[in-house]
Formats: C-alpha cells, sequence, structure tokens
C-alpha cells in the first residue's frame, strides 16, 4: 500500500527544492562490459580483477584479486591482516556468504579494555595497541571462497598484487593525505615508517613510487603455500608476538590463536523490495538487517513518485533510519555466543509495525529499539565508536555470478601495528569496551573468540524477473548501511545509473541529529528538513565511499564513488 501525502506538505517539499531538477552527472572511469565487470576503490586494484577475468577467471577469482591488490595500494582502509565478508549470486539465483570476520584471542574477556582501575582509557589508547587487534580472517576467507567458486590457479590470483609491491605503485592524495592524518598510526611502527615516510619524517610525497618488498614477500609465500602459510609458521608467529608484545594482558595473542581461525560460509539473509531479491550478510555484521529494514519499511511510500530531488524522500529514509539503528544497537552481534532475533527484526508483521511509525508530515520524537520475535530485553545498547578504514568491491563475471566483498582493517592503517609488510587490524574495537551498562549485559561485549559487530553490507539483487541485477556495498563505518540501502533506492525507485546512484547526496540520522551532505542540493534544504520537525540539523562533508556494478541499458555497469576523484589519481 502506498500513503499519499497531504497537498500542503508536498507544495512545501517542492518549493523547498524541484523534484525534475536532473542528477548531475557523476560518472567515473570505470569500464562497461557485457562480459562482465569490475568496481573497486583504486583503478590499479580494479585491474588486478579484470586481469582475472580476462584470463577465464571467476567473479570469486577477481575479487580476490582485487582484495590483495587494495592491501598493497590502500593500505589504510584493507588489507591481509584485516577480515570481511563475501556475498556470492548466481544467475539462477543462488547465494551465499562467506565470514571473515577477525576473532578476538581467546583469552579476552568482557574487561578486556578496561584498565587497572577498572576505568575506559581514552578511543585511542585501546586502538593503537595489541588490544585492538583481532586474528586477521581475509586470507582464510579467500581460500575458502577459492576452494569452492574458483577457476584460475590459487598463485594466480596474487601475481598483481606481488607486482604491485615489487615494483612499486604512485603514491596518490588520498593515501599521502591519509598518512598525515592518521600519523599517530601510519607511523606508529618503524617498518610502517621505513616504507612510507621519508627520511625527514614526512609522508612520502604524491607521485613517489612505493615499494613494499616486505609484502610482495609475504604474498609470495601465501601464494605458494596456500592457506597455512599465513595461518601457521612464521608469519603466524609473527602476529602473535606482535600483538602480545604490544598488550597488558598475558598471552593477549598465541600462536594457537592464529592457527585456529578459520572462515564460515553462512546463510545469506534475504528480502524483498519492490519485486527485486535482496540479498546481503547477515551477523556478525549487523549491516544486511539494517538494509533490509529501511527498504521494508520504505516500501509502502511512493518513492518514484517523490523523486529524488525531494526533501521528504530523505525524510522518510532518515526515520527508517533511526528504527533500523535502533534495533541494530541493542540486538546485533555474533550469532556464535549472543541469541540474535533476525527472524523476528525480519518478519513482514514486525517490518510493518515498524513502518508505522514513519510520519511523512513529521519525525518521531525517540526512536526506540522494537520487540521482535525472540528478542531479550535484557540487553543494553553498546558504547563502540565505529571508525571509517574499510572498501568496498563487486564483481560480476561473463556467467553473470555477482560477488560483492567488503574488506576492513577497522580505522585508518587499523591497529598502526605491522607484519611482514601489512598493518593489523584494530577490529576489536568494534566491540562494546564497556562490557555491561546500568546493570545490563551488552549484547556485543568483548568474549574469547567472538567476532565484533561490523556495518559492513555487501549485497546483491535480483530483478523482478530473476536475473542478476547489482552488487552492492560501502565503506564508511556506521554509514555502510545508509550507503547500501541509499544506493538501492536510488536504482529502484529513481531508475539510477551505477554513477549517479553513489552520487546521490549523503544524508544520515545520528540520533536525533540529521547530517546533510555539506555541497549538495541538501545545502539549500535545510529549512525543509526542521519544517519536519529534524531540529538538529548540521551539514558535513560524507564520510562514504561506495562501490557497485549494476546491470543496465548497455551491459553491466561499473562506478566507484564520484566522491573520490581527484583523490586516488597520481600525476
Amino acid at each position: 500500500m502506498t500513503r499519499t501525502l497531504s497537498a500542503s506538505l508536498l507544495a512545501l517539499a517542492l518549493a523547498a527544492c524541484t523534484t525534475n531538477t536532473p542528477l548531475s552527472s557523476t560518472s567515473t572511469d570505470a569500464p562497461r562490459s557485457l562480459a562482465g565487470a569490475v568496481s573497486a576503490a583504486d583503478p590499479r586494484a580494479q585491474a588486478a580483477g579484470e586481469e582475472m577475468l580476462a584470463r577465464g577467471g571467476s567473479a570469486t577469482d577477481a575479487a580476490i584479486a582485487v582484495m590483495l591488490a587494495l592491501g598493497v595500494v590502500e593500505p589504510q582502509s584493507s588489507g591481509i591482516g584485516g577480515g570481511g565478508f563475501m556475498v556470492r549470486g548466481t544467475a539462477d539465483g543462488s547465494v551465499g556468504t562467506f565470514d571473515g570476520r577477525e576473532t578476538a584471542p581467546a583469552s579476552a574477556t568482557p574487561d578486556w579494555f578496561l584498565d587497572e582501575n577498572g576505568q575506559l582509557p581514552p578511543f585511542i589508547e585501546s586502538v593503537r595497541s595489541g588490544l585492538s587487534v583481532g586474528v586477521p580472517g581475509n586470507i582464510a576467507l579467500a581460500a575458502k571462497a577459492h576452494a569452492a567458486y574458483g577457476k584460475l590457479p590459487w598463485a594466480k590470483l596474487f601475481e598483481p598484487a606481488i607486482k604491485l609491491a615489487r615494483q612499486g605503485f604512485e603514491m596518490n592524495p588520498r593515501l599521502n593525505g591519509m598518512l598525515e592524518s592518521a600519523r599517530n598510526r601510519s607511523a606508529h611502527s618503524a617498518e610502517a615508517r621505513n616504507i612510507f615516510f621519508d627520511a625527514e619524517g614526512q609522508p612520502l610525497p604524491v607521485g613517489t613510487v612505493v615499494k613494499n618488498e616486505q609484502l610482495a614477500q609475504t604474498l609470495e609465500t601465501i601464494a605458494k603455500g596456500g592457506r597455512a602459510a599465513f595461518y601457521s609458521g612464521d608469519t603466524a608467529r609473527a602476529i602473535a608476538t606482535t600483538v602480545a608484545s604490544d598488550t597488558p594482558h598475558a598471552d593477549a595473542m598465541t600462536y594457537g590463536d592464529v592457527t585456529s581461525y578459520d572462515a564460515k560460509a553462512r546463510d545469506a539473509v534475504c528480502g524483498s523490495y519492490r519485486e527485486y531479491r535482496v540479498c546481503t550478510m547477515g551477523p556478525p555484521t549487523s549491516g544486511g538487517v539494517a538494509v533490509l529494514q529501511m527498504l521494508g519499511q520504505l516500501e509502502r511510500f511512493d518513492l518514484s513518485a517523490l523523486g529524488p530531488r525531494n526533501p521528504v524522500t530523505w525524510h522518510l529514509f532518515v526515520e527508517s533510519q533511526r528504527l533500523a539503528y535502533a534495533d541494530r544497537e541493542l540486538y546485533l552481534a555474533d550469532t556464535d555466543y549472543v541469541s540474535v532475533p533476525v527472524s523476528g527484526l525480519l518478519a513482514p508483521d514486525y517490518i510493518a509495525k515498524r513502518s508505522a511509525l514513519i510520519d511523512e508530515r513529521g519525525t518521531l520524537a525517540e526512536a526506540v529499539a522494537g520487540v521482535p520475535a525472540g528478542a531479550s530485553t535484557a540487553l543494553a545498547d553498546g558504547d563502540e565508536p565505529e571508525e571509517h578504514g574499510t572498501t568496498h568491491f563487486a564483481v560480476v563475471d561473463a556467467d553473470n555470478t555477482m560477488v560483492s566483498y567488503t574488506s576492513t582493517v577497522e580505522g585508518p592503517f587499523g591497529s598502526g601495528l605491522m607484519v611482514g609488510g601489512f598493518f593489523l587490524n584494530n577490529e576489536l574495537t568494534d566491540f562494546s569496551r564497556s562490557p555491561e551498562i546500568d546493570g545490563k549485559l551488552v549484547a556485543n561485549r568483548v568474549e574469547g573468540g567472538k567476532r565484533p559487530r561490523s556495518s559492513m553490507s555487501p549485497t546483491v539483487v535480483w530483478d523482478p524477473q530473476g536475473r542478476p541485477f547489482l552488487a552492492i556495498g560501502a565503506a564508511g563505518g556506521s554509514t555502510i548501511p545508509v550507503q547500501t540501502a541509499r544506493s538501492i533506492i536510488g536504482a529502484i525507485d529513481f531508475g539510477l545509473s551505477a554513477e549517479e546512484m553513489l552520487g546521490l547526496p549523503f544524508i544520515m540520522a545520528y540520533g536525533d541529529r540529521v547530517m546533510l551532505e555539506k555541497g549538495t542540493w541538501l545545502e539549500g534544504a535545510q529549512a525543509a528538513f526542521r519544517s519536519l520537525g529534524h531540529k538538529d540539523v548540521f551539514l558535513q562533508e560524507a564520510p562514504v565511499k561506495g562501490g557497485a556494478v549494476l546491470y543496465g541499458a548497455s551491459g553491466w555497469q561499473s562506478a566507484r564513488d564520484p566522491r573520490l576523484a581527484g583523490q586516488i589519481e597520481a600525476p
């Protein structure tokens, strides 16, 4: 059922911002091809994926090659010292996922981050230490996915990344800027300073050729020895020793923690939106559930009629965010440790009840978590701040198999600790550092072997005829589900191209506050949002970075976030 707007409200929205103004072009240099496509945040990593497709590789092969190459040229965001999630969907509609989320050491306890006085230290102190490092999962994920769906030899997937690391790559403005802005992590280890900084301690200038021979050797070892070359032997020992020596806890990470890690094949969580089938990643990430909740809550509204430049459209979207994120904060965590009511959160009757709270004429006074079937009422919201050191890439191959993969080291350059030419993640700060609040346990508290909650939302979509349509995801911490849902709305409701949907202005609710992307038409619509009850509206540059492949009129289109223009090109 579609709810219509009152004439006065629609007039107000139209006065605030004309709905039929065309969206500006946001084209990228990503290629278009009927035989498949690759989207990645860096063109050098994109080329690695395209090379695998040209060799007859599968979408899984190409995605793994992209992940490895990004770890070389975009070390601030991802790499083999981190983890990720992969969702794979085929032309016949089958879907599966791989969970390569990092795990806490076996010795980890809920008071992991508390100091000797039982108090929480400043967040950066937790980040920049071995306490924040989880056992990396990307290599295990890649090995499990390749064993199931790879076509090319394992070692072939490593060749582009090894070449980039050994022969070097040009420093671009984005990496140069991140080395400076996150210097407290990027320059934390002597190994990193030797690779990325000059003799005066300054980040290597833009255009400088950066070589990382240590990483090239590590990648060669894994290419030859497979998964075991990372999770046992010298690399595994170096990870455990480096982490343990930088924490106040004895045996904070052991060799056994590293050797016992395994990625998991999990069922996808799926739903529908305007007869399109949407499948995404379930727990331990909260992102997929949040995406499906937002879309489900919005389905009764005719967003297509409202249009992409109507403040009411995005008011409705903000309200759906507030409801989905209230549920996310209370219930979502690692299902191996906590009972998460996924079915209840996605049940049509529950989605309908939550949607009924959304009013096109004004905002909710307070958005609180609902009580879905199977929910525990003995939990508290967590306190974990999320960071923005993540990357997303998407691939479709000649068989129309879609792969959507989000990879991360958590914050920029992770923990700042380095082993074998790669940064180690700070993923454990995605746990709630406070184990309980007001006497109630936090679902996302630290526990030994547990995987911290994430916001990553790799997603694949089929059209109403069951044909592969879209592989989508994003980077940007807690903004990821919002970016992903916004892009899906752009493609389905507004018929936008891959470039256009990623270029939609960003809007997000932070509790009762609403962020509007600075420098977009939203900036001129502040009065319209305030008239709808959003009193605390603020402007900010969008901390976003999406990527997608979309089937359009000319075949498969690939695009990266247009906001990256000028940052990823070296002179």
